[in-house]
């Protein structure tokens, strides 16, 4: 019996995701054009005398600086998705790139607020018609950009590493007596398996990275609406307290965008997930199946978009080994990389 070879066929790559090509591109994009459109309306309120749309642009820059780091997120996670330093992958430097972007969100939301109680203070002249054309173009590019973005089926642009039917596992058994000092000896048997299928998940898994991106050019979407309906109050009924009351709206819009991002985004690199659906099938499957079994150990955490790695320890009188726990967990496809540890009694 040759072990490494019998090591080496039980190998398999512990990358879950291999990234999102049509959302880096359109990050990519996106950025560009939302660049070019916060120097055309940075300008434009300079020259126009217009707060409104040199604040927009201001805010733009914001937005395109987390375009730009959701484009690097992408790429980075392309260039180190061999990196063995990486236990699963290099998917959460996605999702650290939407933790980050959220972070500007609040970041923007907050200019936000400040600028417009300036502007209720202290109230500047605004030349209307120039503001309103800037403004309602800055919003078609924003829509362009939020187009681009929109969350779209991730299996166009990249493969799973692993098969529908190709399974990885291992499993050892060894049975010795344990004397815990009470005068009587327990067996154990201690077994190991891994597992991985092509993943499906509960519902639709977003691409995080992805939806920051998008809720990013929502948010200056959201905004140019906001100042396209204060400058035109403004120009047709002489209310020129609306420019600021919109802007303190649009900083709440976003601050609850962002936060609900900073939220999802967060449990994930936290891997604070022991409530996700997947933990229950888990538990239903060992403790609810065909022989007497117990989960004395689980660990779950998320490892890609919908996929998921398990760590558990059962207890059981049964004969069954690692293997025939996890075939049992293999009918959940979402999950990936699984490892069985059996203690008979």
């Amino acid at each position: 019996m040759n072990l490494d070879i019998l090591a080496a066929e039980r190998q398999h790559p512990h990358g879950f995701d291999t990234g999102n090509l049509v959302a880096e591109r359109a990050a990519r994009r996106a950025m560009w054009l939302t660049l070019a459109m916060m120097v055309i309306e940075i300008a434009g309120g300079w020259w126009f005398n217009s707060m409104a749309v040199l604040a927009d642009g201001w805010h733009m820059s914001s937005h395109a600086l987390a375009l730009g780091l959701s484009a690097f997120a992408y790429a980075c996670a392309r260039r180190y998705a061999g990196d063995r330093r990486f236990a699963f992958g290099t998917w959460k430097i996605e999702i650290l790139g939407g933790y980050t972007s959220a972070i500007l969100l609040l970041g923007v939301a907050a200019l936000m607020v400040f600028q417009s109680a300036e502007r209720l203070v202290r109230p500047s002249a605004i030349h209307y018609r120039e503001a309103i054309a800037i403004a309602v173009v800055g919003l078609a590019v924003n829509l362009l950009c939020a187009w681009w973005l929109r969350d779209q089926p991730h299996g166009h642009d990249h493969h799973h590493h692993q098969g529908d039917d190709h399974h990885h596992d291992h499993d050892h058994d060894h049975d010795h007596d344990h004397d815990h000092g009470h005068g009587h000896g327990h067996g154990h048997g201690h077994g190991h398996g891994h597992g991985h299928g092509h993943g499906h998940g509960h519902g639709h898994h977003h691409d995080l990275n992805q939806r920051s991106a998008y809720l990013h050019v929502i948010a200056d979407a959201a905004t140019s609406v906001l100042a396209i309906i204060a400058l035109l109050g403004g120009l047709w009924l002489g209310a020129g307290w609306l420019d600021p009351v919109m802007g303190l709206v649009g900083a709440v819009l976003v601050t609850v965008w962002a936060w609900g991002l900073l939220r999802r985004s967060g449990r994930i690199l936290l891997d604070a997930e022991m409530d996700a659906p997947v933990v229950a099938e888990v538990r239903e499957v060992i403790e609810e199946g065909e022989v007497p079994a117990r989960i004395s150990d689980l660990h779950v955490w998320q490892v890609g978009r919908g996929k998921y790695a398990c760590v558990v320890s059962v207890v059981t009188s049964s004969e069954w080994t690692a293997d025939d726990f996890r075939q049992r967990l293999a009918v959940h496809e979402e999950l990936v990389h699984v490892t069985v540890e059996v203690h008979r009694v």
